[in-house]
Order: structure tokens, then C-alpha cells, then sequence
């Protein structure tokens, strides 16, 4: 997704396109299935039970928190809140398989939806562990037997959904959209004068001057989009859009006019989850023209600047500014486009994830991150140091790591090895990683790192797996926005 620099002092940049992806493609229906709707049904409630009995646990431990050692009650809530999320997402399972024709929930294709959701609720459960890393107390005991079953049980469920590898022959083939999609949304990011349902404007001219008061204003569970134009300013609040907010559309007058920002970091003992600038959990959630920034800086580790855990989500023309963990891609399915995204430290990282630090942890997972059709370089303030600084594509956070940089500029930034250890040999015959088709200086590959999980790719059948029609499924849901994108290669 973009370039990782060891260096404090350095700072990469990532523009075009890319694709953040969970799921891998099928076919409608219960043909999806590896058993019967009825046993489906039974495991994924199951699941909901046991997260829960996690809830429970916590809520009940909340109040005795406060005194056990770094971070433990903002971990709890932390967790909280994922679990919430995850109920939905379980929610949303049970309904897509009950209606094999789709729902307001689902694209209608039921092995990527359940691939997605699932796949999330996994995420979700890694999330809430990562929070009490370092804490000592009981709240941490107490959970993790729970947790671990909950993310067997998940494992077990995305082996009962089956696999589908899309047809390279048909990519161009005619698709049949979904009925929630709206034929007055299909040129919604293509026309600059969309008529706003509110506006936001720092000078008093609009309906709000903050950004989180519109946000509040807009209708829940909303099957229509919802248009917030936000004036030229900087607006310095931290904006999270819950997870009734559907649909939900913010446009900005340009990535350096409109500008969100914060401040918050996780050395204010808070977990990286809750320092985003811009947080979004509502489904089908679309950014046009805004840049998110988190202006802590090196001194304060992790400070997100723009995290998403929305589904079915498009950011276009969008600026994600901060050091460390600038876009915290966290789930589901998400598509970027013609961004800029900038930082130093793993500034792209997630579920979904050195530029790249990608968290998956379960073979049978097809989360990463494809980066295709970009421009790998240095911003200006790492270009009096490309000589003394060491920047890579990524490196493995989890054991199952999947990052592929493909047919993308790569300037003279990239050290020649391409990519960083995570921590010595750990994962790197696990992990996928892989580049097709780049371009530029430094997509040279004759010093690349010898590692089992690195190859080149050079088959296109291969890397067409990785574009927007096979790993997204971006043909079903993309048109909707009126976004441009190539379908494979």
C-alpha cells in the first residue's frame, strides 16, 4: 500500500489507486455453503453467544479497571465497542443466508458477504487482545479462554463457506447490480455539484460549523445517501461516525482545502483504535475532497489519522496525513482512490494492512492489501535524506501477512531488499508477498529479499486474483458511487 521507512526523520507518500480486500469472490446462494442453512444459522449464533459472554465479563469488570496497570480501561471499552460491531456483523450473516436474493445489508453475493463479515468479527477479537498488550491485571485473564473460542469457532465457520475463484475469461462480462443500488447514486462522486442534504462551514455560512454535529444530524439506518458538503477550513475535532450511520457521503472543495485534524495518541493512554482523527463504522460510507490528519507526531507513537471499519466504503481524492499508523485500514471491504497517504512509521496498517504492516493471522483468511496503479515515492520532507534512510514496502505483523504491489511507479526511495523483517525469521515462509508489472527505479528486482513467502508474479491469470472485480468484488458495488476504476488489469 506504500512505502515503510525505519527512520523517524523520513516520510513516504502513496498516490493513485489501491484496494484494500477481505474476501475472495462466489456465487449467490446457498450453493455457498458447505452445509445446510439451518446449521450455518446455528454456528454463527453460536459465535454470538460466546462474544456475548465476553461482553458480560467486561461490562461487569468495568468499574474495578481503574486501577490495573496502563491502559485497561480504555482496552475495555475498546473491546466493548468491537463487540458491538462484531454482533452486527453476525447479524448481518444469519439475515444474508435466511434471504438467498440479498437484503439492505448485503451486495447479494453470498459468499463474499459472509467472507467479509466473518473474516471482521475475526479482526475484531484480535483487536480487543491488542488492547490489553502490556496490562497485568485480571481483565486480560479473564477474557482471553473466551476469546480463543470464539475465534475457533470463527475459523471453523469460514471453512464452511466455500471458495471461488472468478472466471479471468469473463472479467468484462455484463453485471447484474444489486437492487439497493439507486440509479441517482451512480455519478454521485462524478459531478461536483451533488446537492448536499447539509453543510458545515468553520465561517458560520452553513447549517453547522463542526463536523460532528452534522454527522449527528444525519438519519440512521439510512437506505439513500446522505450528503454532507463541508466548506474550505480546518476543523480541528476528532469525527466518529457510528455504526448506524449508513450510507453516509462527506464532501469536501479539495484535499488542501478541507482539512479534519487531530491530535490524539496512545501515549495518552488511549488504544491505537481510539486515536483516529476520522473514524467510520456506518456501512456504504463515501469521502470525496477531504484530507484526515493526526498532527501528533513522532514523540507520541501510534496517532491514526483516518480508520474505517465500514463496509462497502470509497475515499476519493482524499489526503490521510500523520507519522505512525496514519490510515488504519481495520475491516471489511474498502476502495481508494486517487489518494495521498503519508507518514513513516507502518502508516498503513490493519486487518486489511512498513508503508504496509498487514495483521492477518488465519490461513483461511483472504485479507491484505493490493496496491495497484500507484506512485511509490518520497515526500519532501524525506528527499535531503533518501541517501541515509532505509524504506521498504512493508513488513509481516502477523503470521499470514498478504501485501502485492502491481503495475505501480516505485521511485529511487525503495532500498534495493524491498522489503523488512518483522522480527528475524519469524513468518516469512507464512506470509505472501508479491509484485507484478512495476515500474521505476525502484521496482528493480535483482537484490529482492530470498524469503519462501516473497515471489514475483508473472503470470497474469495469477495477479488478476488480486484486482478490484476478483477481490472485492468492486463490479457489484463500485458503479453505485460513480467512482472510476479498472475492473482487473
Amino acid at each position: 500500500m506504500a512505502v515503510f521507512s525505519t527512520k523517524q526523520l523520513s516520510t513516504s507518500t502513496l498516490t493513485t489507486t489501491f484496494i484494500i480486500f477481505f474476501v475472495r469472490s462466489e456465487f449467490t446462494g446457498h450453493g455457498s455453503l458447505r452445509v445446510s442453512p439451518s446449521e450455518f444459522i446455528g454456528s454463527v449464533t453460536t459465535v454470538g453467544d460466546v462474544l456475548q459472554n465476553v461482553t458480560s465479563i467486561l461490562k461487569s469488570e468495568l468499574r474495578s479497571v481503574k486501577n490495573d496497570f496502563h491502559l485497561p480501561d480504555a482496552a475495555v471499552s475498546t473491546c466493548l465497542d468491537l463487540l458491538d460491531l462484531s454482533a452486527d456483523e453476525l447479524s448481518w450473516s444469519i439475515s444474508a443466508v435466511q434471504s438467498s436474493q440479498g437484503n439492505d445489508n448485503s451486495t447479494g453475493n453470498l459468499s463474499s458477504d459472509l467472507r467479509t463479515w466473518l473474516s471482521a468479527v475475526l479482526a475484531n477479537t484480535d483487536t480487543c487482545m491488542d488492547g490489553f498488550e502490556g496490562t497485568n491485571g485480571n481483565v486480560k485473564g479473564l477474557i482471553s479462554t473466551v476469546i480463543d473460542q470464539a475465534k475457533w469457532l470463527l475459523q471453523k465457520l469460514l471453512t464452511l463457506v466455500k471458495p471461488y475463484v472468478n472466471d479471468f475469461s469473463s472479467r468484462n462480462s455484463r453485471v447484474k447490480f444489486p437492487s439497493w443500488i439507486e440509479a441517482e447514486d451512480k455519478m454521485l462522486l462524478q459531478t461536483n455539484g451533488v446537492p448536499a442534504d447539509t453543510v458545515v462551514a468553520a465561517d458560520g455560512t452553513g447549517n453547522f460549523t463542526k463536523v460532528m454535529d452534522a454527522v449527528q444530524a444525519a438519519p440512521v439506518y439510512s437506505m439513500r445517501r446522505f450528503v454532507i458538503h463541508i466548506k474550505k477550513g480546518v476543523y480541528e475535532e476528532n469525527v466518529v461516525i457510528n455504526k448506524k450511520k449508513w450510507n453516509l457521503v462527506v464532501i469536501g472543495e479539495g484535499m488542501d482545502a478541507t482539512v479534519i485534524s487531530g491530535n490524539l495518541s496512545r501515549s495518552e493512554n488511549l488504544t491505537t483504535f481510539k486515536t483516529a482523527t476520522f473514524a467510520v463504522n456506518g456501512r456504504g460510507f463515501i469521502a470525496k475532497g477531504i484530507t484526515f490528519r493526526n498532527t501528533a507526531g513522532p514523540q507520541r507513537n501510534q496517532s491514526v489519522a483516518l480508520r474505517s471499519d465500514s463496509d462497502l466504503s470509497v475515499f476519493y481524492r482524499c489526503g490521510i496525513f500523520g507519522y505512525q499508523d496514519s490510515l488504519y485500514a481495520h475491516s471489511l471491504r474498502q476502495f481508494y482512490r486517487e489518494c495521498r497517504i503519508s507518514g513513516t512509521v507502518d502508516f498503513i496498517f490493519g486487518h486489511a494492512n512498513a508503508a504496509t504492516f498487514q495483521g492477518e493471522m488465519y490461513p483461511n483468511r483472504s485479507s491484505g492489501f493490493s496496491i495497484q496503479f500507484c506512485n511509490i515515492s518520497a515526500d519532501y520532507d524525506l528527499l535531503p535524506y533518501l541517501n541515509t534512510t532505509s524504506t521498504y514496502l512493508g513488513r509481516p505483523w502477523k503470521p499470514y501477512s498478504r501485501t502485492i504491489f502491481m503495475q505501480s511507479y516505485i521511485s529511487d526511495v525503495l532500498s534495493p531488499e524491498g522489503w523488512l523483517e518483522w522480527n528475524g525469521t519469524l513468518y516469512l515462509d507464512t506470509l505472501l508477498y508479491a509484485e507484478y508489472k512495476n515500474y521505476g527505479p525502484g521496482a528493480r528486482l535483482d537484490n529482492r529479499v530470498k524469503w519462501p513467502g516473497y515471489h514475483v508474479m508473472n503470470d497474469s491469470r495469477e495477479a488478476y486474483n488480486f484486482t478490484v472485480a476478483n477481490l472485492i468484488l468492486g463490479e457489484l458495488w463500485l458503479p453505485s458511487t460513480g467512482v472510476t476504476f479498472t475492473p482487473g488489469l
